[in-house]
C-alpha cells in the first residue's frame, strides 16, 4: 500500500513539474528535430553566397580529418585559384586571426544572431580587424599558409559554434571526398557589381575564355550595348595602337571580348568586378 502511494505521488510532481516547465515534454529532448524554435532558428541563417568572385567556377571537396564540416574550393575554370580575391559569403563583423601551425592567416566574420563563417589559409588580409563588410566585398587573397599542401579557401559556416553543412543561396552543398565530382559558379559580387558599356568596331569576336586561341562562341557585327558581370586578365590584344590584356565577360553574349574593345578609357573597367 506504501510503495503505491509513493508511485502516485511521483506521478503527480511529475505532472506538476511538466505544468511549470521543469521538465521537457515528451517529444521536446534538446537537439531532436522539430523541437519548438528549431524553424525560427534554421530561418534566421544569412543567405549565404560563394566566397570567391562573380562568374568563378569552382569545385570543392570535404576531407574525414578536416575540423567540423568545412569545405575546401579550388577553382576549376582554368584561373589560378593562388592570388583570387577571397569574397564575405555575407555581411558582418570581420576579424583577423592567425595560426602559422593549421589555419594560417584567415578571417572570421560574425554575422549575427550566433552565426559566423570562416575563410582559412590567405596570401593576405583585405580588411583590417572590426571592419564592417558587405556580402561580395574582398576580405582576403587565396592562398596556402598554414598547414596547407596548396592554394585554396577553406570555408565553413557555424552556428554558435558548431559546424553546419554549408549552404549556397539558401540550397545545401553535397559533401564529395574528391575534387571535380562537385561545382559551384559564383554569383557573389555580381549585384550592384558590374556594369553597362557599348562596345566599338564590327564582327568583334566574343570568346568562351579571355585568351585568343579560346573557341569563338558569338560575334558582335557593330557597336552593341553589353552588360560586364565581371573582368580578368588574358591574351594581349592590340588595335589603333592601343595593347590591353584585360578582357570582360558579357552576360547575354555567353562568353568574354577585350577591353580593347569596350568604348571606356580605362584599360581595367572602374566598378566591375575581377573574374
Amino acid at each position: 500500500m506504501l510503495n503505491r502511494r509513493l508511485r502516485t505521488l511521483s506521478v503527480l510532481l511529475t505532472s506538476l513539474l511538466a505544468l511549470a516547465g521543469l521538465v521537457a515534454a515528451p517529444g521536446y529532448a534538446a537537439g531532436r528535430s522539430g523541437a519548438p524554435g528549431e524553424g525560427a532558428r534554421l530561418a534566421a541563417a544569412p543567405s549565404f553566397r560563394a566566397p570567391f568572385p562573380c562568374g568563378q567556377k569552382w569545385t570543392y571537396s570535404h576531407h574525414s580529418a578536416e575540423v567540423r564540416r568545412a569545405l575546401d574550393f579550388v577553382r576549376a575554370d582554368g584561373g589560378s585559384t593562388a592570388g583570387t580575391p577571397v569574397l564575405a559569403s555575407a555581411a558582418g563583423t570581420a576579424t583577423r586571426m592567425s595560426q602559422p601551425s593549421g589555419a594560417g592567416n584567415y578571417i572570421v566574420i560574425d554575422h549575427g544572431g550566433g552565426w559566423k563563417t570562416y575563410y582559412f589559409h590567405l596570401a593576405s588580409y583585405s580588411v583590417p580587424s572590426g571592419a564592417q563588410v558587405g556580402q561580395g566585398q574582398q576580405i582576403g587573397v587565396t592562398g596556402s599558409t598554414g598547414n596547407s599542401s596548396g592554394a585554396h579557401i577553406h570555408y565553413e559556416q557555424l552556428l554558435n559554434g558548431v559546424g553546419q553543412n554549408i549552404a549556397v543561396n539558401g540550397s545545401g552543398l553535397p559533401y564529395p571526398s574528391q575534387y571535380h565530382q562537385s561545382y559551384l559558379t559564383s554569383d557573389n559580387g555580381c549585384g550592384g557589381g558590374g556594369g553597362n558599356f557599348r562596345t566599338w568596331g564590327t564582327d568583334i569576336r566574343v570568346r568562351a575564355d579571355a585568351y585568343l586561341n579560346s573557341p569563338v562562341v558569338n560575334v558582335l557585327a557593330g557597336p552593341t550595348d553589353v552588360t560586364v558581370v565581371c573582368q580578368k586578365q588574358g591574351s594581349t590584344v592590340s588595335a589603333e595602337g592601343y595593347t590591353n590584356n584585360w578582357w570582360s565577360k558579357l552576360r547575354d553574349q555567353g562568353g568574354f571580348i577585350s577591353n580593347i574593345y569596350i568604348s571606356h578609357p580605362a584599360s581595367q573597367l572602374p566598378g566591375v568586378p575581377i573574374c
